[in-house]
């Protein structure tokens, strides 16, 4: 075969390559062990290790959707809203108290946002969810078993790894997450997978039973105070779906509406009864040192409240306003334990409205869909969504790494229906339809 010849044949080899079922698997599966390890490889090969993981990734992510350009619809790419808000922490890098780092973690968030989004242009709902079932159940065996070697069968911690090898005594336990919440949070996530992988039938009942088991065990032990909030967020939240799922649909808008005064009547009547609550929880000097965080957050805010610091994610540890907070509490947080509070700080109100559209748009579309559809893998998106959202209320995961890759997918997966990009879409296609042979491009 000529040089000419061949030239093509290797084009169509590596065209087929990207646009496979087993490569779009790989790399989904890849992106979440990743997002789910960083803690890990940062602490056993370094940093620089998972910056290049990621830059990687975003490479292959790239030639993958240029690879099924033909297939993939521009207009339904990307939420508006996540280009606003990412957008928006890209542009602070103007007004910021230190552009080389604002630039960084700009380009940081936007490049998982890019891995988010082209999983959720080349994965359906059931395919993500089994995808992010099965790296759970790794990273959750990997943890309970390092936790069983640390804290029973060495006696010893691993301190390389955050593991204070205490499940002898019941916890609590941080597996190969670093902290009890962040363990929590992601034992909460994995949940709700396996169950809807259960209700599904996608995996074998064996092993949806020791998933569940596995999730519910590392979550107790976590005894992270978050664990029972986002299990009664979680708990309600599918419950309510269930209703709406199972009403007729002539009465469905107004049990949605009924179900939405529900949702604002409680959170003002756990505002009032928080007391009684984080006494229940026992979380009361976990939620005082939020309370005088926040405190104290809310008086930086008042220097720069329209555009804020400038974007930076997780707080570096000597720039300013982090380092004067810190000292003033003196104390060492390296976020704000509160997501809305974090993008408050850096991104000052402009941020915080984008922020909360994004999210809430994403949530309102995923619980139609979830409302109407009869697939129980619907629900899937929903329930995620609601345990990032509650939890982003104690902890600013949903702002990197693991969470906020989560968040963007979802809000991909939400976007794809109820949308005003569906309505574009379905209306080229008629025209396209009506035109003769011909002149279609």
């Amino acid at each position: 075969m000529s040089a000419a010849a061949a030239a093509p044949a290797q084009g169509r080899w590596l065209r087929d390559l990207l646009v496979s079922a087993s490569l779009a698997r790989a790399f989904t599966l890849a992106v979440l062990a990743a997002v789910f390890s960083s803690f890990a490889i940062e602490r056993v090969a370094g940093r620089v290790t998972y910056a290049t993981i990621i830059a990687a990734l975003c490479l292959l992510a790239i030639a993958i959707l240029v690879a099924r350009r033909d297939e993939v619809s521009f207009v339904r790419l990307v939420p508006t809203t996540l280009v606003a808000f990412v957008g928006w922490a890209v542009v602070s890098v103007f007004w910021s108290t230190d552009p080389a780092s604002t630039f960084w973690s700009g380009l940081s968030t936007a490049a998982l946002a890019v891995l988010a989004v082209t999983i959720g242009q080349v994965r359906d709902t059931l395919q993500t969810a089994r995808a992010l079932g099965d790296v759970m159940r790794w990273l959750l065996s990997i943890s309970l078993g390092l936790e069983i070697l640390a804290g029973i069968l060495l006696d010893m911690p691993f301190r390389f790894l955050g593991i204070q090898g205490r499940i002898a005594e019941f916890g609590p336990v941080q597996g190969i997450f670093g902290t009890r919440n962040l363990l929590g949070f992601v034992a909460v996530i994995a949940l709700v997978t396996f169950l809807v992988e259960y209700r599904t039938q996608s995996v074998r009942p064996g092993l949806s039973v020791f998933s569940v088991a596995l999730a519910g065990l590392l979550a107790a032990l976590s005894d992270s105070p978050t664990v029972a909030v986002l299990a009664v967020a979680v708990g309600a939240a599918a419950g309510a779906l269930w209703i709406v799922r199972h009403t007729p649909a002539e009465r469905r808008t107004s049990v949605q509406w009924t179900f939405a005064g529900i949702v604002v009547v409680g959170i003002g009547v756990a505002y009032v009864l928080r007391h009684t609550i984080i006494a229940w929880l026992g979380a009361g000097s976990d939620f005082s040192t939020r309370a005088e965080l926040w405190a104290t957050i809310l008086a930086y805010v008042r220097r720069d409240p329209i555009v804020g610091f400038g974007w930076f994610g997780p707080w570096p540890p000597l720039e300013f306003p982090f380092i004067a907070i810190n000292f003033t509490l003196d104390q060492s947080h390296a976020t704000a334990l509160n997501a809305y509070f974090d993008v408050l700080l850096q991104l000052g109100w402009v941020g915080l409205i984008l922020f909360l559209g994004f999210v809430g748009i994403a949530l309102v579309r995923s619980w139609l869909v979830a409302g109407e559809r009869r697939s129980v893998v619907y629900a899937w998106t929903p329930l995620i969504l609601t345990t990032i959202l509650v939890d982003s209320m104690f902890e600013s995961f949903a702002l990197a790494g693991s969470g906020w890759v989560l968040l963007v997918i979802c809000a991909v997966r939400a976007g794809h229906s109820r949308s005003w990009r569906e309505r574009v879409d379905a209306l080229g296609s008629r025209v396209a339809d009506d035109l003769p042979h011909d002149r279609i491009p």
